[in-house]
Parts: C-alpha cells; sequence; structure tokens
C-alpha cells in the first residue's frame, strides 16, 4: 500500500539519512513516512531524500509523538537491567524497520553502582557499517531515553567498530522482517 503524501506545517530541522546531515524542511514541502517508530518518523522528501524527524517536530508533518512513560508505569516491576533493554528495543535504525536490539547493534551493557548512589549504565554498540552517519543521532538517542530511566544517574554510550557488525548478529525475527538470511 502506498503512502500518501503529507505537506509540511512548519519548518523544522530532519536529519539526512545516512549522512547525519542536519537539514531543514520548510513549511508547504512534500514528504511520505516510510517508518513510524521509537517515536521518530522516516520521511521520503520530493528531492528524494530520505530523513528522520525526531519525535518534538513530529507534529509539523502532522504526526502525533507517543508519550514518554517512565517509572513502573513504562516497565511494571522489571529489573534496571531489564528497563534498559526495554528501552534499547525502542530505538530503531532509521533505515531499517528493527530495532537496534534485534539488529544485533547492542554488544553489551553494564549497571554499576555510584558512590554517591544511583546507577551508572555503560552501553557498547556498533553501526551497520564503520561510516554511518547516523552513529552519534542513534549514541544520543540511547544516552536520552536511558537517562530518563529512575534511578540511573550516568550514561556513557560507546560507539565500537571491532568487532565489526555482520548480518549474523540479527536476531532471527529480525531477519524474517528484513528478509536477510545469512
Amino acid at each position: 500500500m502506498r503512502q500518501e503524501p503529507i505537506q509540511v506545517t512548519r519548518a523544522c530541522i530532519a536529519t539526512a539519512i545516512p549522512s547525519g546531515e542536519k537539514i531543514e524542511l520548510r513549511p508547504g514541502e512534500k514528504v511520505v513516512v516510510s517508518q513510524a517508530l521509537g517515536g521518530t518518523f522516516t520521511v521520503m522528501t520530493a528531492d528524494g531524500y530520505l530523513v528522520r524527524i525526531a519525535a518534538p517536530d513530529a507534529d509539523a508533518i502532522g504526526q502525533t509523538p507517543p508519550v514518554a512513560k517512565h517509572g513502573a508505569e513504562a516497565h511494571g516491576d522489571l529489573s534496571l537491567e531489564e528497563r534498559i533493554q526495554a528501552e534499547l528495543k525502542t530505538v530503531y535504525d532509521p533505515e531499517i524497520p528493527v530495532d537496534i536490539v534485534e539488529l544485533g547493534l547492542v554488544y553489551g551493557t553494564e549497571v554499576s553502582s555510584l558512590p554517591e548512589g544511583g546507577q551508572q549504565v555503560h552501553v557498547q554498540m556498533t553501526m551497520t557499517a564503520p561510516g554511518c552517519g547516523m552513529g552519534d543521532i542513534l549514541r544520543e538517542e540511547v544516552l536520552d531515553k536511558l537517562r530518563a530511566l529512575p534511578g540511573v544517574k550516568d550514561v556513557k554510550v560507546e560507539i565500537v567498530l571491532d568487532p565489526p557488525w555482520e548480518p549474523s548478529r540479527m536476531s532471527e525475527a529480525a531477519r524474517l522482517a528484513t528478509g536477510i538470511f545469512w
């Protein structure tokens, strides 16, 4: 089913995919939403650019971002480690409709207690390609989502390129969703 073009109602900043460059979408421009996951929107512009629009600018394309829930409302009685995994599963690759955990981009998470109280979370993750311009954007999204978790006082997200990502790191569900069976 083909999506209908949407007219941008106000100026907003979008991120070009995969370069990571910031571009301005102007009122009256036409875009087509290709992905709406994790509170962000991937759209194709009339000029053929694929861009990502962050949740705060969703209204510029007539969309409503999901309301962020925190604490027990969002995760019930889950442990901090389980809440971290749940939040990481809300971060999506802007080109592939699969979250970063299922894609195998998260290499590890570590939680440690801080001397002054609270928890520090350290995440090691990679990109599907070493030169991916979306690395900093995905890193910032992970930082924002994990910082919002109750009890988390510090978050470190490290982008690692060794070992390099390969499709075999994808979960079975991700392989089925993308049609990649390597």
